[in-house]
């Protein structure tokens, strides 16, 4: 994790001071669910909730070091852990983990993390929502030029534009919760995933109290495929995050200034030039998009271990568990701080929609002459026609528009009447049916 793109929240998930915590949750739940079937004595339950259970509430960067310390010697995290609490349960700790495996613990701590880290990342996506939708109801009717392969296309509302985002952000919001419930299980089944040392019923105690699902059938370990889709469910996010931003960044170009990253005073953008206002955070957003999606590839090669288990998979989701979800969080944060105060120019818009002479019409006058019964095939090269001439003269002394050059072919001269051209040139039609896809993108609201 790197402290600059790191939030909070989401760094105490992943800290060991809260990974022993859940670990001791795990084992002192299976503890008291042993107790209730019989297989440890009650008293003995009891001890390890409270002993234990003190002695992680002060838990700390001392405690921390002294567990690492004794894994230097055991050269293994969980019986290290499980040393360093016995100190403080005593006796009865010959009680604690009975008939368990260490991935017991480790998976289903790993589901608790992972799901604890899906509501942050579900609460963030929120948040960008809500940005998106203000954005997008306030600019609902400003006009602007949509545009394909980089080029200028017909004309569309930048709200459109906006709330095309913000379904796909929905839809990521019900990817997001779909990866957490595919990764909200828990797994206690001993060695080899049998119950041969360990009750089912414990499993299913210790699952219903942390607020997961029992693993149908698990071998020593939570099969993969379920933290591959986790991660492909992140990665997704991360390319509607790319994919807002680079919007963001090619209506910022000075070539384009539709639209610009809010720019606080005192900012600079260049230590060499101090005109500069750069993209410099929907830059920084495509570039977190990368890291991001760089789990994908690990999490699905994790899915695929040897019999019942190996630990290839366990240095991999060290590294891409805190760092996947900690650069997601941050990048959500910042893509809709960013969309909020998104600086947004309207006259720059209709602007750049008028500045090719009106050839961004040309679907409508197409669309006129064949109700006007020309031929589709010869309105088309009627119309590309005057369209070139006007692309090709553009900005030269005595060059006509559009229009000019539609009204001076002979070919349509007599064919469609002037109040039919100027309703083809007129945008308003692009944005008749606004109405109706708000609806279906927000509701009624």
């Amino acid at each position: 994790m790197v402290p600059r793109y790191t939030r909070p929240a989401m760094a105490a998930i992943w800290a060991p001071e809260n990974r022993f915590r859940i670990w001791f949750e795990i084992e002192a739940l299976a503890a008291e669910a042993m107790a209730a079937v019989g297989a440890i004595p009650a008293e003995a339950a009891r001890v390890i909730r409270e002993k234990g259970g003190a002695k992680l509430a002060g838990i700390d960067a001392g405690e921390v070091a002294r567990i690492d310390a004794i894994e230097r010697e055991t050269r293994h995290d969980v019986i290290a852990f499980l040393t360093w609490l016995a100190e403080a349960i005593g006796p009865d700790s010959r009680f604690v983990h009975l008939g368990m495996t260490s991935s017991d613990v480790l998976d289903t701590c790993l589901s608790v993390q992972m799901t604890q880290a899906a509501d942050i990342l579900i609460a963030d996506v929120d948040a960008v929502m809500a940005a998106l939708k203000a954005r997008a109801i306030e600019h609902k009717h400003t006009l602007t030029i949509g545009r394909s392969h980089g080029i200028h296309a017909e004309p569309t509302s930048f709200g459109l534009k906006l709330a095309g985002h913000y379904a796909e952000f929905a839809r990521n919001r019900q990817r997001l919760v779909a990866a957490r419930a595919e990764v909200a299980v828990c797994a206690i089944s001993g060695a080899v995933g049998t119950f041969a040392h360990v009750d089912p019923r414990v499993e299913e105690f210790v699952a219903a109290r942390l607020g997961l699902a029992v693993e149908p059938v698990s071998t020593q370990v939570i099969p993969r495929d379920r933290h591959a889709a986790y991660f492909c469910a992140l990665a997704v996010v991360a390319s509607g995050v790319e994919r807002l931003a680079t919007e963001v960044r090619h209506l910022q170009r000075s070539e384009v200034r539709e639209a610009e990253e809010f720019f606080h005073p005192g900012q600079k953008g260049s230590s060499a030039m101090p005109h500069k206002r750069n993209p410099v955070l929907s830059e920084n957003l495509t570039g977190l998009a990368r890291v991001v999606r760089a789990a994908v590839v690990p999490a699905l090669e994790n899915v695929a271990l040897w019999h019942e288990r190996d630990i290839s998979h366990s240095s991999v989701e060290r590294a891409i568990g805190p760092d996947a979800t900690v650069t997601l969080d941050f990048a959500l944060a910042r893509l809709a701080d960013m969309m909020s105060k998104l600086t947004v120019y309207p006259e720059r818009m209709l602007a750049n929609l008028d500045s090719l002479g009106g050839v961004v019409h040309s679907g409508e006058v197409l669309l006129a002459l064949a109700r006007a019964g020309v031929l589709r095939e010869d309105a088309y090269r009627i119309v590309q026609r005057a369209a070139m001439e006007t692309w090709s003269r553009l900005g030269q002394p005595g060059a006509r528009g559009f229009r000019e050059n539609l009204e001076a072919d002979p070919e349509i001269a007599g064919r469609i009447a002037a109040d039919v051209l100027d309703a083809a040139m007129d945008p308003a039609p692009h944005l008749r049916e606004l109405d109706r896809v708000f609806a279906r993108v927000f509701g009624d609201s």
